[in-house]
């Protein structure tokens, strides 16, 4: 086995654990993490949703206990959000668009965990169904297109909307990015990609990770320090990414 093979064992687990203990499933840092050491986008995309749809799934168990979940605006965010991800997971970008894609979506998750975006108390607008429509939609088709679930664009959004508090955020997000990542996994299916043999290793050790990352941070565990380091890390490879 190579060095490399080791040090991806330990950071995928490490990642998922950090993502789920703010409420994430963490397939942005499966994405970054892969993207970084060299894989091909046709084989970052299906192995980083398959993870993601695991670790998404415990973090969203912890998390609906935390809080009360707002089904109805979930639905109509899924109602647009799925066959939109399905769409985006059947485009394939080519490498350098696709890093540098990816690159600026992890400056959604960058300001939210640096505390830029701002968390309103108060609805700024009214839910109206084409807002929700919308929103689904659009991120479900990034989500699809880059492999993500797409928690990381619409967890700062509803917050800076006002429309959740931080908990049914999380509980949304995590449920949105479950579904959303099996939507996209089933589009980028058509290219018939061979998955890498350790992926099948990564499962349980980040299923793990993420299990013990959203059990804490369900329970209020959430130092600040671990929202920090999750920004600068992300910061720092969106830069790298973007600008090669």
């Amino acid at each position: 086995m190579e060095n490399w093979e080791y040090f991806l064992y330990l950071l995928m687990p490490v990642a998922a654990f950090m993502y789920a203990a703010v409420g994430h499933g963490g397939a942005s840092s499966y994405l970054m993490i892969l993207a970084l050491m060299g894989f091909a986008p046709q084989e970052i995309r299906p192995s980083a949703l398959i993870l993601n749809v695991f670790v998404s799934l415990i973090s969203f168990l912890n998390y609906r206990k935390a809080a009360i979940f707002p089904m109805r605006l979930f639905l109509t965010l899924v109602i647009f959000s799925i066959p939109a991800a399905y769409l985006g997971g059947r485009i394939l970008l080519d490498a350098t668009m696709y890093k540098q894609v990816l690159g600026v979506l992890l400056l959604f998750p960058v300001l939210r965990f640096a505390g830029i975006f701002p968390v309103s108390s108060q609805p700024k607008f009214a839910q109206q169904p084409w807002m929700v429509a919308l929103l689904g939609g659009s991120i479900g088709l990034l989500s699809g297109m880059i492999g993500i679930g797409g928690g990381i664009i619409l967890s700062p959004i509803l917050l800076l909307l006002g429309w959740l508090g931080v908990k049914e955020t999380a509980a949304v997000s995590a449920l949105f990015i479950f579904v959303n990542s099996i939507a996209g996994f089933f589009g980028a299916s058509v290219f018939q990609v061979e998955l890498s043999p350790q992926l099948w290793v990564l499962i349980p050790l980040t299923m793990a990770g993420g299990a013990l990352g959203a059990y804490l941070g369900a329970k209020k565990w959430r130092p600040k320090f671990l929202t920090y380091l999750l920004a600068f890390i992300l910061a720092f490879a969106a830069v790298k990414l973007i600008f090669g």
